[in-house]
């Protein structure tokens, strides 16, 4: 599976244009990783627990999107993007989202 935030992929035609697809996960923050980031944040530096758990929702919401392609029975997603949203305190959406084609 190709995926590419560009709209087009070099020395490939787009076949067949399938549609929007996504992958979504909705995190909330642990106790005591707020905890520990609470002290990093007074001192200063990265908060590598936030860091972390930023890098696993993006992974999670990618490999959705990536399913949902393959599903749809594309090869590639071009136009790949991210977007965040918080739903409450605490709580945040990470969505992946573009279009599913076939690439010849």
């Amino acid at each position: 599976m190709i995926v590419t935030t560009t709209e087009t992929v070099a020395g490939k035609t787009v076949r067949q244009t399938l549609g929007v697809v996504r992958g979504n996960t909705i995190r909330a923050r642990h106790l005591g990783k707020d905890i520990k980031a609470a002290f990093r944040h007074m001192i200063g530096g990265e908060i590598t627990e936030y860091t972390k758990l930023m890098a696993e929702s993006r992974e999670q919401a990618l490999d959705r999107m990536v399913n949902g392609a393959e599903e749809m029975g594309a090869n590639a997603v071009v136009g790949l993007r991210f977007a965040t949203s918080t739903l409450m305190g605490g709580a945040a959406e990470l969505l992946a989202y573009g279009t599913a084609v076939v690439l010849e």
